[in-house]
């Protein structure tokens, strides 16, 4: 299987990086073809905007969704984003490493997302959800957080986990990747608060990457986390009479995909093509 990792850590040393390191090494020793887009250390630009366009659509203002459909079509789209449209497009299986910053991934993987999912060349009106450009491939979500595992649960201080990732896992569904459930590394210090002293921490960073080996193991076996498509939504884009959407599983009252996972996969089999 060819696999792309995206990584999003400005640390090369990082527990990030670590985790990074050990999936490439864990999954090439599995005979999987790994890739790796390093976007701190490729220099990345995430930051969308008119530079990135010489030969623009509309001289008098900007639109990036315009101007990212015209040098779609006109094969000008910029050299950063075509080599990682190329790298997308080799992938079977896209892994997202990244640290929850401010209760989202980082602004340079946010940026990423702006400027690579091209409006036109990846993504139209249509062509997007269930009938995604990437249907039938996968996406994995390995994310890091500071406070420790209580703190992200139902009611938790730092927020309910599902609710946080909601935004990033639906905009991969919204082109079209089938979405896996997250790998999750709580209570990585990172120079903030103290939760623990330093050998029983050091301690849950060799059961971390435990568990990672492990997930990554057993990849052929994960389902991917249901979600309304275009056979649900009337012309409207709400739910059509008697269809039961998942959302209720992201808000408050249900305690995410965690708590429900027997009606997700029931949910998804049913989803699942003849």
């Amino acid at each position: 299987m060819r696999i792309l990792i995206v990584h999003c850590h400005p640390d090369p040393h990082s527990f990030n990086a670590g985790l990074t390191t050990l999936a490439a090494s864990t999954l090439r020793a599995q005979g999987h073809d790994v890739e790796i887009s390093d976007l701190y250390a490729d220099g990345f630009d995430p930051v969308e905007g008119p530079a990135h366009y010489p030969l623009r659509a509309q001289a008098d203002a900007f639109s990036p969704l315009t101007e990212q459909r015209h040098a779609s079509e006109t094969g000008r789209l910029p050299t950063d984003v075509q080599r990682e449209i190329a790298r997308l497009e080799r992938a079977e299986l896209v892994i997202f490493q990244f640290p929850l910053w401010w209760h989202a991934q980082p602004a340079m993987l946010k940026g990423w997302m702006d400027r690579v999912f091209v409006y036109g060349g990846l993504y139209t009106s249509r062509r997007r959800y269930d009938e995604g450009y990437f249907r039938g491939r996968r996406a994995l979500c390995s994310v890091t957080t500071g406070g420790p595992t209580t703190t992200f649960g139902q009611g938790g201080r730092g927020g309910n986990i599902d609710w946080l990732l909601w935004p990033i896992h639906y905009s991969l569904y919204y082109m079209g990747f089938d979405v896996l459930p997250p790998f999750l590394a709580h209570g990585i210090q990172g120079g903030g608060p103290t939760y623990q002293n330093s050998e029983r921490f050091a301690a849950q960073l060799e059961d971390d990457k435990a568990r990672w080996v492990q997930r990554l193991a057993g990849l052929d076996e994960d389902r991917p986390l249901p979600f309304t498509g275009w056979d649900d939504w009337d012309e409207h884009g709400a739910l059509k009479p008697g269809v039961e959407g998942f959302d209720p599983f992201i808000q408050s009252g249900t305690g995410g995909w965690v708590a429900n996972r027997e009606r997700y996969l029931q949910g998804q089999e049913r989803r699942q093509p003849d």
